[in-house]
């Protein structure tokens, strides 16, 4: 282990060190954009008159799908960020078994069910006057 505390890149599996570089590189790419976030949403425009409206006229502007995607993106790297920190975490308390399948089956599941709605509302979105 080296002397920052930080978790070894895994040798073991191929899967494992994808997943240990996925959280550096989601983590750094998460850092970026909730920070452009923060920018744009609160110090570029008033908190005050971020509603329904701002946001609608943000994904239906001329820049709609950029705005889209970059909301998205934000989405689903947090979503897959987080999905595999708690995957980590249930391989760390849990033994193998069944009771662990079952607990890792339902974070899928329930995970896929959040991506699908978000990317759903996302995507699918049409503004209402």
């Amino acid at each position: 282990m080296n002397s920052y505390g930080s978790r070894p890149a895994p040798t073991a599996s191929t899967f494992e060190l994808v997943a240990w570089l996925f959280m550096r590189l989601s983590g750094v790419l998460l850092l970026i954009l909730a920070l452009g976030h923060l920018v744009i949403m609160h110090l570029i425009n008033d908190i005050g008159k971020i509603n329904y409206e701002f946001v609608a006229g943000r994904w239906s502007g001329e820049l709609g799908m950029l705005w889209r995607g970059y909301d998205w993106l934000m989405l689903i790297l947090a979503m897959l960020h987080g999905v595999n920190g708690m995957r980590t975490i249930l391989e760390d308390y849990l033994s193998p078994g069944r009771r662990r399948i079952l607990v890792l089956t339902v974070l899928y599941v329930v995970s896929f069910a959040f991506l699908a709605a978000g990317s759903y509302v996302v995507f699918s979105f049409r503004r209402v006057m």
